[in-house]
């Protein structure tokens, strides 16, 4: 049979590095960015976190919106590999409530791998086929614990199906379930004056943290082979480098660190002990180049906000994964709606991740921040 491992590494390799992420953690899909507007800024946005999206780069984003809005994403995943079947979905919703004095928010991810063929153990010969999914319902909420500083929570349930069944002698199948948390915060100064200059800005900065997918190991086989959640740290900066009533530009820097750690044994540490060990188990040249960096530029024209053009890049240290590309966007807003795209360019032919593209349709509904 083509074996659950196999379908894992492929996602490993989606959702982070081609070579340090493998055989790390379980679910890394939850790791993929989910619309097209971020991803045109280098895959950032913790820092920013201003539309229905924040569910995903930071929960604390919420607490400074208003309104109701819906987006639904797409994107065929991994085009190097040319499999046509495997694509990822993603839904979000935010509704204000004034009565909880904050936001609430629910968000779906459903990741399609496709249909796989099983043989038997003895010969090549089919005997059979099965489809795998993996998929996040999330739900949130958001306020302000302060006038200039956001809170936000998400609690999570995951499911992943690489195969209904185990393979020779396994007792377990290919299928787990679990839960996870995320918790933000997000400062968001009113007026930050520029040092040695008279210049104020206004609402225009943000710097945010987000710790992310937080929760207990997902067992597909036994205890003792459970795998860890992708638990990230994710810290975010924004700022609103020209502010006019025709011409926006934002700069975004984001930076992100998997709290995943094998102990002495071999084994994967448990999440409450990874959030402070995978931060002291090397030295600290090789803690910061364990750490990805995202940037990004984002200029709207119009009043209120009509077009947009985004461009990004992310980096990743070539002993940790080494993914480097540029990412590409534009954006449209109009009425209520407002459709994006984003494309990456990976530097290198067949890479798995070039030529990535994602489409963004999003609804707004009372007081959209557009």
């Amino acid at each position: 049979m083509k074996k659950p491992g196999f379908v894992f590494c492929l996602l490993c390799v989606s959702a982070g590095s081609l070579v340090a992420q493998v055989s790390t953690s379980a679910v890394p899909f939850l790791l993929i960015a989910p619309n097209s507007r971020a991803s045109g800024m280098g895959e950032g946005g913790g820092g920013l976190a201003d539309d229905v999206w924040a569910i995903h780069w930071n929960p604390a984003g919420y607490a400074y919106q208003k309104g109701t809005e819906l987006a639904i994403s797409h994107a065929n995943w991994l085009p190097g590999f040319g499999l046509s079947d495997l694509w990822i979905a993603h839904t979000v919703f935010k509704h204000e409530v004034p009565e909880f004095d904050g936001m609430i928010s629910a968000g779906l991810t459903y990741l399609n791998l496709g249909e796989f063929i099983r043989t038997a153990s003895t010969g090549p010969e089919e005997i059979g086929r099965f489809k795998g999914y993996e998929f996040a319902v999330t739900g949130g909420y958001a306020t302000r614990v302060l006038d200039e500083l956001g809170l936000g929570v998400n609690a999570r349930f995951i499911h992943s199906r690489l195969a209904p069944f185990g393979t020779e002698a396994e007792k377990g199948t290919g299928t787990a379930s679990g839960i996870s948390f995320d918790i933000g915060l997000l400062y968001r100064p009113q007026n930050v004056t520029i040092p040695f200059t008279e210049t104020t800005l206004r609402d225009a900065v943000g710097i945010g943290v987000n710790l992310s997918n937080i929760g207990p190991s997902l067992t597909y086989i036994d205890e003792e082979q459970a795998d860890p959640l992708p638990m990230n740290f994710r810290l975010g900066f924004s700022v609103d480098v020209i502010q006019s009533e025709f011409n926006n530009l934002t700069y975004i820097l984001d930076f992100n660190k998997l709290l995943v750690r094998r102990n002495s044994k071999g084994k994967t540490d448990p999440f409450y002990r990874a959030v402070y060990y995978s931060w002291v188990d090397k030295s600290l040249r090789e803690e910061l180049r364990d750490i990805t960096t995202s940037m990004g530029l984002e200029y709207w024209y119009g009043s209120p906000k009509l077009i947009a053009m985004r461009i990004g890049y992310f980096y990743e240290d070539p002993k940790y994964g080494n993914r480097k590309f540029m990412t590409f966007g534009a954006g449209l807003r109009y009425d209520i709606y407002g459709f994006d795209f984003s494309y990456i360019d990976a530097f290198e032919r067949n890479h798995p991740l070039g030529e990535t593209l994602r489409f963004t349709l999003m609804m707004t509904w009372e007081q959209s921040p557009f």
